[in-house]
């Protein structure tokens, strides 16, 4: 298994260090390692105790987190002509700035601020509704 993920695990990852492209590449390494049932499920459960090991729980967002674990597959799925998905993470981040952009990000072109704003889009994964 990657390291990345073993750390993230083993509750080795500083909170105070661990940013937006930090998760977008937590969830690549995921999805990579794993097929997008099992990468996905164990991404969400290690980001659940994670979030919940740092006192912060209710910071985990079902949608925002879903949301981006299925364009990153998508993403990885379709090769472009500037990459191919061999190329690893650095060629990925390249060609997926938006991926990597928190203020503004990609919820904004997918959700209606009320819709993410939600409690229950914050439990639930709920389907996009807007479009790009």
């Amino acid at each position: 298994m990657d390291a990345l993920i073993k750390a993230f695990e083993a509750g080795r990852v500083d909170n105070g260090a661990f940013h937006h492209p930090d998760h977008v590449r937590l969830a690549w390494t995921y999805l990579r390692e794993l097929s997008f049932p099992a990468g996905a499920q164990r991404f969400t459960e290690a980001l659940q105790r994670f979030a919940a090991a740092n006192g912060k729980p209710q910071l985990y967002h079902a949608t925002i987190t879903w949301a981006y674990l299925v364009t990153i597959h998508d993403r990885m799925n379709f090769p472009s002509a500037s990459r191919a998905p061999e190329d690893g993470w650095e060629a990925f981040a390249a060609a997926n700035p938006d991926l990597l952009m928190w203020k503004p990000s990609i919820i904004e072109g997918l959700y209606r601020p009320e819709t993410i704003a939600s409690e229950h889009a914050k439990r639930v994964f709920v389907l996009p509704d807007q479009s790009l």
